[in-house]
């Protein structure tokens, strides 16, 4: 068992203000994996208070954007080298299966990577006529103190890729983890810790959502870089509203994938076991909304329903296993209400269902669900579940189904899927949302990732997610 009694605040190691640990415990089996501090209202006042101290008068604001990199590239090594080890960390406190942890913890080195890169070429001070004879001159400083405020269902991710754009700039970071996952949270406080930054730079506070809203509140922060729910979102962007903070929101989504009439249904249907159930479908991004053709629609759905029958539920830390438990038991609740409302609601019930896989009781499980004959307007079409289950919605033409992928609150994910790549790119173009796929492509970590709409505020990832951590000053001389 894992325990953590200290907080990581300004870079060292302090006695909470509470001394009641909080129990960690395993969704799949609810075993104690290990118990860790909890971060009060008062721990939030000691790393807003080292974070201002060490961005008003501490040296790394003011050292060389070189320099800033060479620590950061140091930090990611040493990440690197713990990646078995903090993906079944992870895996052991929120469920995700352990092909998924060791995936995505695996790619967090390309990441950083894409930053550092464009770390290198970012114009931090320019003058706007290239000669030199212009009397203006274009700074980009860091914004000042950063509360980075991350969600459960990939914490590492979440964390870096506002930590490590934030720390580029310049800027002082808390970062207020879930309690679902606050021991990997404080390893990576051992982490920054080896890395070498200065103190007062980098705090990591397990908290619960009622100091969560302290710190965002807190007078010293500067800017508010959160990923979550779009419902808590709103909450965060009105405080921060009230005081004129800096703001980026990556919120939730309810991504449309459409299958064109040429698409390869067997290159489809894999695509989206990954794009729609990765990380037991608790992904902002996961193609939950599957728009298909009326002319080949009984064929995809019968397609679908063998390969969601298909996935394995189970222990998570199994590498044999694709979909492991929820994370909490309110949040498996919540899924299986939902498919009970899709049910209500009158939408044919393909396979899965709400009740709990056999042999599975003892954990926060849901099976893989697909429903048919879904009308876009239904609830389980509009709201994201956050969970593995996904809905088959008809559509005359193409015309059609853009309109039915753009009618929807969020605009976070999308694809499109068809042998000719140019015209889904076509198609790609038309979609409200600020990441779309051609045939489930690859696309790095240099181009811009948020939403539109109801799915956030800000991009992460490459120079565009870098800017996000930034003011820009002109000087006339």
């Amino acid at each position: 068992m894992i325990v953590y009694d200290r907080l990581f605040i300004g870079g060292r190691w302090a006695e909470p203000a509470t001394t009641e640990l909080l129990d960690i415990r395993s969704p799949h089996d609810r075993s104690l994996v290990g118990r860790a501090a909890q971060a009060s209202p008062a721990d939030a006042d000691r790393a807003v208070a080292a974070a201002r101290e060490a961005f008003d008068r501490g040296p790394w604001p003011r050292m060389t954007p070189g320099e800033r990199q060479a620590v950061i590239a140091r930090f990611s090594e040493l990440h690197a080298a713990r990646t078995d080890e903090l993906a079944a960390l992870v895996t052991s406190e929120n469920g995700s299966a352990i092909w998924f942890t060791r995936w995505t913890h695996a790619a967090l080195a390309e990441q950083t990577s894409a930053y550092l890169r464009a770390a290198e070429s970012f114009g931090w001070e320019e003058r706007l006529d290239p000669s030199g004879a212009s009397g203006t001159v274009v700074r980009r400083e860091p914004v000042g103190v950063v509360a980075a405020v991350i969600p459960w269902n990939a914490p590492h991710q979440s964390a870096l890729v506002k930590m490590v754009p934030a720390l580029l700039a310049g800027c002082t970071v808390v970062l207020k983890a879930s309690p679902e996952t606050a021991l990997d949270a404080l390893v990576l406080g051992e982490i920054f810790a080896e890395a070498g930054f200065p103190d007062g730079v980098v705090s990591i506070l397990p908290a619960d959502r009622e100091t969560s809203e302290y710190l965002v509140s807190h007078p010293g922060i500067d800017k508010i870089a959160f990923t979550g729910s779009t419902a808590v979102g709103r909450r965060i962007a009105s405080l921060a509203g009230q005081q004129l903070k800096r703001v980026s929101l990556e919120l939730g989504g309810k991504s449309a994938s459409i299958i064109l009439e040429d698409a390869d249904l067997p290159a489809v249907v894999e695509g989206l076991k990954w794009a729609s159930f990765a990380n037991n479908g608790e992904s902002c991004v996961a193609h939950t909304r599957i728009l298909a053709p009326r002319s080949r629609y009984d064929e995809i759905v019968a397609a679908l329903k063998i390969m969601v029958e298909g996935l394995k539920v189970g222990d998570p830390s199994d590498a044999s296993t694709f979909i492991g438990p929820m994370v909490r038991a309110d949040q498996q609740e919540r899924v299986r209400s939902y498919i009970e409302l899709g049910v209500k609601e009158g939408a044919r019930l393909v396979t899965g269902g709400s009740d709990v896989p056999e042999g599975l009781e003892g954990g926060f499980y849901v099976r893989p669900t697909l429903f048919a004959d879904v009308d876009n307007a239904m609830r389980i079409a509009q709201e994201e579940i956050f969970g593995p289950v996904i809905v088959v919605i008809p559509f005359e033409d193409e015309e059609d189904a853009v309109r039915i992928a753009n009618d929807s609150p969020y605009g976070l994910g999308g694809g499109v899927w068809t042998t000719d790549p140019e015209h889904g790119l076509e198609v790609a173009r038309r979609i409200r949302a600020g990441f779309c796929t051609v045939n489930n492509a690859d696309p790095g970590f240099e181009g811009p990732f948020g939403g539109y709409k109801s799915s956030g505020i800000g991009r992460e990832f490459g120079a565009v997610g870098l800017a996000q951590y930034v003011e820009h000053k002109t000087i006339a001389v």
